[in-house]
């Protein structure tokens, strides 16, 4: 899976890199900690500049939160949860979670949207809060782009930073990323089955 993923980022290059964190956004299950310190790794082999995989993950990632405001601000919150009620099976998303990231998002507003990019189990779902109560989009991009920059430089320049240890790294991450992988399937399918819209 570790070379699978590497050799994906480096025939993608940056549009690939903005759209695994596009699509990492989208879709929760497929986790940015896997694969953005391995860009900043190709980055340290030379293959692609980190300032260049930084600014293609900043921007996928921003898009896809982008998606999830635009969404949350188009239908608002009755249909929100009606959506998360028919579909929430295969979103991984339950009615009850949108009311609780309406009423955690009217408590503490902007910071929600800020530190929010950066908490891996609510980065992809704090954007659709702030849609539904139509947050500023100026003010929503500000926030939620220094958020996506701030994750996304960490964890690329951690992979950047690794360099050629990344290959002695690459001996055990290999077996994890596999793990991590069927672990996030696992989760997925496991949701799944057991969801309930009631």
């Amino acid at each position: 899976m570790f070379a699978l993923l590497t050799d994906m980022i480096e025939r993608g290059g940056y549009w690939g890199i903005l759209l695994l964190t596009f699509v990492e956004t989208i879709l929760p299950p497929i986790p940015s900690e896997l694969f953005m310190p391995m860009a900043g790794y190709v980055a340290a082999r030379g293959t692609l500049s980190l300032p260049g995989v930084i600014a293609a993950g900043t921007t996928g990632s921003l898009a896809g939160a982008w998606f999830w405001y635009a969404l949350g601000r188009a239908i608002g919150l009755d249909r929100m949860r009606q959506l998360a009620k028919r579909h929430g099976r295969w979103l991984t998303l339950h009615p009850r979670d949108i009311d609780k990231g309406a009423r955690w998002f009217e408590k503490h507003g902007g910071p929600v949207v800020l530190f929010g990019r950066m908490v891996p189990a609510i980065r992809s779902v704090v954007s659709v809060p702030a849609g539904i109560a139509h947050m500023p989009p100026g003010r929503f991009l500000l926030l939620s782009g220094i958020g996506s920059f701030i994750w996304t430089t960490l964890l690329m320049t951690a992979g950047y930073m690794l360099g050629s240890d990344y290959d002695r790294v690459a001996v055990w991450a290999g077996p994890v990323s596999n793990v991590v992988v069927f672990g996030m399937i696992g989760i997925y399918l496991w949701r799944l089955v057991t969801f309930k819209a009631d």
